[in-house]
Protein backbone atom coordinates (compact mmCIF):
# COMPACT_ATOMS: atom_id res chain seq x y z
CA UNK A 1 0.00 0.00 0.00
CA UNK A 2 1.03 3.26 -1.15
CA UNK A 3 0.85 5.75 2.00
CA UNK A 4 1.21 8.64 0.25
CA UNK A 5 0.32 8.68 -3.38
CA UNK A 6 1.51 11.08 -6.66
CA UNK A 7 0.80 14.73 -6.18
CA UNK A 8 1.27 17.03 -8.94
CA UNK A 9 1.13 20.59 -9.71
CA UNK A 10 1.45 22.04 -13.58
CA UNK A 11 2.10 25.23 -14.60
CA UNK A 12 2.01 26.79 -18.03
CA UNK A 13 4.09 30.45 -18.70
CA UNK A 14 6.65 32.47 -20.63
CA UNK A 15 9.72 32.57 -18.53
CA UNK A 16 9.08 36.28 -18.30
CA UNK A 17 10.96 37.93 -14.95
CA UNK A 18 7.50 38.59 -13.52
CA UNK A 19 6.59 35.62 -14.42
CA UNK A 20 8.84 34.16 -13.05
CA UNK A 21 8.55 35.71 -9.19
CA UNK A 22 4.61 34.25 -9.47
CA UNK A 23 6.02 30.70 -10.35
CA UNK A 24 8.54 31.02 -6.95
CA UNK A 25 5.24 31.98 -5.25
CA UNK A 26 3.43 29.00 -6.68
CA UNK A 27 5.87 26.74 -5.78
CA UNK A 28 6.42 28.29 -2.14
CA UNK A 29 2.63 28.08 -1.55
CA UNK A 30 2.43 24.13 -2.69
CA UNK A 31 4.97 22.88 -1.08
CA UNK A 32 3.82 24.02 1.86
CA UNK A 33 0.53 22.66 1.17
CA UNK A 34 2.17 19.69 1.29
CA UNK A 35 3.99 19.98 4.48
CA UNK A 36 7.63 20.66 3.05
CA UNK A 37 8.40 24.06 4.36
CA UNK A 38 12.28 22.85 4.40
CA UNK A 39 12.30 22.18 0.92
CA UNK A 40 11.14 25.94 -0.49
CA UNK A 41 14.45 27.76 -0.39
CA UNK A 42 16.42 25.40 -2.04
CA UNK A 43 13.43 24.36 -4.86
CA UNK A 44 12.68 28.02 -5.59
CA UNK A 45 16.19 28.94 -5.95
CA UNK A 46 17.00 26.02 -8.17
CA UNK A 47 13.21 26.44 -10.31
CA UNK A 48 14.25 30.12 -10.63
CA UNK A 49 17.79 29.53 -12.09
CA UNK A 50 16.27 27.10 -14.54
CA UNK A 51 13.26 29.59 -15.44
CA UNK A 52 16.23 32.27 -15.94
CA UNK A 53 18.07 29.94 -18.14
CA UNK A 54 14.83 29.79 -20.44
CA UNK A 55 14.50 33.49 -20.16
CA UNK A 56 18.06 34.34 -21.53
CA UNK A 57 18.91 31.49 -24.08
CA UNK A 58 15.83 29.66 -25.59
CA UNK A 59 14.26 29.99 -28.56
CA UNK A 60 12.43 29.91 -30.39
CA UNK A 61 10.04 31.41 -28.07
CA UNK A 62 9.78 32.01 -24.28
CA UNK A 63 7.07 29.53 -23.29
CA UNK A 64 7.43 26.98 -20.98
CA UNK A 65 6.35 24.30 -18.60
CA UNK A 66 6.76 23.91 -14.72
CA UNK A 67 6.13 20.37 -13.14
CA UNK A 68 6.32 19.91 -9.30
CA UNK A 69 5.74 16.39 -8.60
CA UNK A 70 5.72 14.36 -5.25
CA UNK A 71 6.18 10.90 -5.88
CA UNK A 72 6.64 8.94 -2.00
CA UNK A 73 10.00 10.44 -0.62
CA UNK A 74 11.06 12.80 -3.72
CA UNK A 75 10.19 15.71 -4.98
CA UNK A 76 11.07 16.39 -8.49
CA UNK A 77 10.87 19.97 -10.45
CA UNK A 78 11.09 19.85 -14.59
CA UNK A 79 11.05 22.66 -16.61
CA UNK A 80 10.36 22.13 -20.49
CA UNK A 81 11.28 24.47 -22.85
CA UNK A 82 10.93 24.39 -26.97
CA UNK A 83 14.62 24.91 -27.34
CA UNK A 84 16.31 21.38 -27.90
CA UNK A 85 19.64 23.11 -27.60
CA UNK A 86 20.87 21.21 -23.65
CA UNK A 87 22.41 23.22 -21.27
CA UNK A 88 25.44 22.93 -19.90
CA UNK A 89 27.54 23.69 -16.76
CA UNK A 90 30.15 26.38 -17.41
CA UNK A 91 33.42 27.13 -15.63
CA UNK A 92 33.30 30.90 -15.40
CA UNK A 93 35.52 33.43 -14.05
CA UNK A 94 34.89 34.47 -10.34
CA UNK A 95 33.88 37.89 -11.33
CA UNK A 96 31.61 36.87 -14.51
CA UNK A 97 27.83 37.76 -13.28
CA UNK A 98 26.19 34.89 -14.94
CA UNK A 99 27.13 31.53 -15.76
CA UNK A 100 26.16 30.00 -12.71
CA UNK A 101 22.89 28.65 -12.78
CA UNK A 102 23.51 24.95 -13.48
CA UNK A 103 25.95 24.80 -10.92
CA UNK A 104 23.92 25.90 -8.21
CA UNK A 105 20.83 23.64 -8.91
CA UNK A 106 23.35 21.30 -8.85
CA UNK A 107 25.18 21.95 -5.14
CA UNK A 108 20.89 22.65 -3.93
CA UNK A 109 19.60 19.80 -5.34
CA UNK A 110 20.14 15.78 -4.62
CA UNK A 111 19.95 15.11 -8.56
CA UNK A 112 19.24 17.25 -11.62
CA UNK A 113 19.26 16.04 -15.21
CA UNK A 114 18.38 17.29 -19.25
CA UNK A 115 15.95 15.01 -21.22
CA UNK A 116 16.41 15.81 -24.93
CA UNK A 117 12.82 15.72 -26.50
CA UNK A 118 13.95 15.86 -30.29
CA UNK A 119 13.25 18.80 -32.07
CA UNK A 120 10.22 20.05 -29.61
CA UNK A 121 12.75 20.56 -26.66
CA UNK A 122 14.08 19.26 -23.50
CA UNK A 123 12.92 18.80 -20.13
CA UNK A 124 15.53 20.35 -17.66
CA UNK A 125 14.71 18.69 -13.51
CA UNK A 126 16.16 18.92 -10.18
CA UNK A 127 15.44 16.29 -7.38
CA UNK A 128 15.30 17.30 -3.68
CA UNK A 129 14.69 14.65 -0.88
CA UNK A 130 11.06 14.53 0.82
CA UNK A 131 11.40 11.97 2.97
CA UNK A 132 13.66 13.13 6.26
CA UNK A 133 11.09 16.19 5.82
CA UNK A 134 8.93 16.88 8.82
CA UNK A 135 7.39 19.93 9.70
CA UNK A 136 5.77 20.25 13.18
CA UNK A 137 2.53 22.34 14.10
CA UNK A 138 3.38 25.75 15.65
CA UNK A 139 2.05 25.00 18.94
CA UNK A 140 -0.41 27.22 20.09
CA UNK A 141 -0.57 28.69 23.52
CA UNK A 142 -3.63 28.55 26.01
CA UNK A 143 -5.32 31.14 26.08
CA UNK A 144 -5.95 33.99 28.42
CA UNK A 145 -9.08 33.43 30.53
CA UNK A 146 -8.18 36.22 32.98
CA UNK A 147 -11.12 38.27 34.13
CA UNK A 148 -8.87 41.52 33.09
CA UNK A 149 -7.70 41.31 29.35
CA UNK A 150 -3.45 41.46 29.37
CA UNK A 151 -2.30 44.98 27.82
CA UNK A 152 1.44 44.85 26.54
CA UNK A 153 2.85 48.47 25.70
CA UNK A 154 6.49 48.46 24.13
CA UNK A 155 8.13 52.01 25.23
CA UNK A 156 9.48 53.77 22.19
CA UNK A 157 12.81 54.98 22.44
CA UNK A 158 13.69 58.43 22.12
CA UNK A 159 14.36 60.01 18.96
CA UNK A 160 17.81 61.81 18.33
CA UNK A 161 18.26 63.73 15.23
CA UNK A 162 15.46 62.08 13.82
CA UNK A 163 16.50 58.08 14.53
CA UNK A 164 15.57 56.05 17.75
CA UNK A 165 18.50 55.94 19.85
CA UNK A 166 20.72 52.69 19.23
CA UNK A 167 19.71 52.43 15.49
CA UNK A 168 21.37 53.04 12.57
CA UNK A 169 19.63 55.11 9.49
CA UNK A 170 19.62 52.25 6.73
CA UNK A 171 21.71 53.33 3.61
CA UNK A 172 21.39 52.23 0.56
CA UNK A 173 24.54 49.78 -1.05
CA UNK A 174 23.38 50.30 -4.80
CA UNK A 175 26.41 52.00 -6.44
CA UNK A 176 25.57 54.40 -9.02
Amino acid sequence: MISHPSRHCTVELQALPSRIGQVRRILSAQLRYWHLDPLIDRAALAVTELLTNVHRHAQPDKQCTVKIELLLDRLTVSVRDHDPRLPQVQDVEPSATSGRGLAMVAAVSESWGVRPEGESGKVVWFTLPAAAVTVTAPSRRPRRTAEKPVRRFIEAEHAVDGHRAGHAPARSAVVG
